[in-house]
């Protein structure tokens, strides 16, 4: 065996490993800007960061980087990173269109989505009420977007799972402080609830309107505090 096929699987091991941690510290980042952590219109300062995570300045920064690809973080020359802090009319205008992008979503998923998509959509909405009844609401919370990214992706429209993934990586802030509150938090799972059954009866009328009113909900949740 020559030189270079033995050191190839050396290089490939290192090449996960920076992606692992690039995953990683990007994770929890995220995590610390959806939980409020890292507060909107807030610098976010890395010395102190780095020391924390234990970590260098360079995977931190790359980090940063692809969360201001999501929307999540804003990049400014000699200023440097701080998180995005949108104007209520920002959060409200996003809702409104991710509104019309579910609706739409749902329409098409009764059509076009099969008897197995729509059974994992059915395993994610359980294990999300597993969560609530741990009062985990982290972890709720991210089942709780994995599900309306898999109704999205039922419609098998790519430049619509697109254009809604975008969205929704800008609002996760704004849609984890709109579970804060028993009643708020309550709401928003019948109101799942109700979306899974209309889904697995593909009844598109049923399904659209309970997507335009949660979405709607979702917007009367947060308004007072954005």
């Amino acid at each position: 065996m020559n030189k270079t096929a033995m050191s190839a699987p050396s290089s490939s091991r290192s090449a996960i490993a920076r992606h692992s941690l690039h995953d990683a510290i990007t994770s929890h980042l995220r995590d610390m800007i959806i939980e409020g952590e890292l507060e909107p219109g807030k610098r976010i300062y890395e010395g102190p960061l780095c020391e924390r995570l234990g970590v260098s300045r360079t995977p931190l920064r790359e980090a940063l980087r692809f969360l201001a690809s999501e929307g999540l973080v804003d990049l400014t020359p000699q200023r440097g990173a701080s998180v995005r802090q949108f104007s209520a009319k920002d959060i409200q205008d996003m809702l409104v269109l991710i509104r019309t992008l579910e609706e739409l979503a749902g329409r098409l998923a009764c059509e076009q989505g099969s008897d197995e998509e729509i059974s994992e959509v059915r395993r994610l909405h359980d294990e999300m009420l597993e969560y609530y009844r741990d009062g985990n609401r982290l972890d709720y919370y991210k089942t709780n977007q994995r599900i309306h990214s898999a109704i999205v992706a039922l419609s098998h429209n790519e430049s619509l799972i697109q254009v809604h993934a975008s969205l929704q990586s800008k609002l996760k802030r704004v849609r984890f402080i709109g579970h804060e509150g028993k009643e708020k938090w309550a709401a928003a799972v019948a109101e799942h609830e109700s979306m899974i059954q209309a889904l697995e009866r593909r009844d598109t009328s049923a399904l659209v309107g309970a997507l335009s009113a949660h979405l709607e909900h979702a917007w009367e949740r947060v308004r007072d505090v954005v």
